[in-house]
């Protein structure tokens, strides 16, 4: 079967490294996965992060597709209840303009961020409230223009960027159907509802931006020459996660060997299970947890990601990851 493949990057910051450096690891990534068939490479909107860089997920966008070719680009995803519509379309519409048939624009009703940060960003926790109103209006700003319409994105009207509902719960399922757009379920790291998510956008699922259901699952995915080696690189993300929950976010910090002497056994379950739809070990592992994940939820493409300290293991994990694919792909 034919599944397209793709990348989430937060364009982590490891400990030890410079923003710059984030940065052009992202880019180089990027280049590097269009050389390895990816389908599309998206990145994600976080705010009061010094773990993470790609806070300003349109400009960094425009930097990644012009320093690529091919690859579909995009922002998996922007955090509508921090903006306005119209300024969403204007972005986006630009990117399309200047990247014709290469951009996404994924949408989330979480504020990416704290709540002070929300208000710093000005627009405040109950825009979430709007949120299904503002993504009609944004659909609105990218679609064809009305005769009477009083307000325009230009750029951005009639653009018609393909957008995807993005969702770690019921609620972004049952918009998704109910608007008839494509679906993304963040199982990479909150699986809880996934099963029961799919089968409702499924079922309740109604034409409308596209013709049929298109559900997108994000996996977690460390892989290297042998088991041992990937979950050692897998550690950063466990140690990360447990800094995210303990309310101490910061820079991705380096594999560690033995985990429980930096957490808690609870902490570390915890991590366990919040990052349980994952892919992790040697070329043959991972190709297996890729096919049962694929048998198990039948997506329509897959979405891979993961915080790896070292830039070099990180593109040879994608590496190991699309070859894998190219075998499911083959039979």
């Amino acid at each position: 079967m034919t599944l397209p493949y793709s990348i989430l990057d937060l364009a982590p910051i490891p400990q030890g490294a410079t923003v710059a450096e984030a940065l052009a690891h992202s880019v180089d990534l990027a280049r590097h996965a269009e050389a390895l068939g990816y389908h599309r490479y998206w990145l994600a909107e976080h705010h009061n992060s010094t773990g993470i860089a790609s806070a300003a997920t349109a400009v960094l966008i425009g930097h990644v597709a012009g320093q690529t070719s091919t690859i579909r680009v995009g922002a998996g995803g922007i955090m509508l209840p921090n903006h306005a519509p119209l300024q969403v379309a204007e972005a986006f519409g630009t990117l399309a303009t200047l990247y014709p048939g290469r951009i996404d624009l994924g949408l989330g009703r979480a504020p990416g961020t704290d709540g002070l940060t929300a208000q710093a960003l000005r627009r405040g926790v109950l825009n979430a409230d709007r949120f299904p109103e503002d993504v009609i209006e944004l659909l609105g700003f990218l679609g064809d223009a009305s005769a009477d319409q009083p307000v325009k994105a230009v750029p951005g009207q009639g653009t018609h960027v393909p957008v995807w509902m993005l969702g770690s719960s019921l609620f972004g399922a049952q918009l998704a159907a109910h608007l008839g757009l494509p679906y993304a379920f963040a199982s990479h790291f909150a699986p809880d509802m996934l099963a029961e998510a799919i089968e409702i956008y499924r079922a309740r699922f109604r034409p409308g931006v596209t013709a049929a259901p298109r559900f997108m699952l994000a996996v977690n995915l460390f892989a290297a020459e042998t088991d041992a080696a990937a979950h050692l690189l897998r550690s950063s993300m466990i140690h990360g996660f447990v800094n995210l929950r303990r309310g101490q976010a910061g820079p991705l910090p380096p594999p560690c060997a033995d985990l429980t002497t930096v957490a808690s056994s609870a902490e570390i379950a915890m991590a366990e299970r919040a990052l349980r739809v994952v892919a992790v070990g040697s070329p043959a592992t991972v190709e297996a947890r890729l096919r049962a994940l694929i048998a198990q939820y039948r997506p329509d493409e897959l979405i891979l990601t993961g915080h790896i300290f070292d830039h070099a293991a990180r593109k040879r994990s994608f590496e190991i990851g699309a070859q894998a694919m190219a075998r499911i792909a083959r039979g």
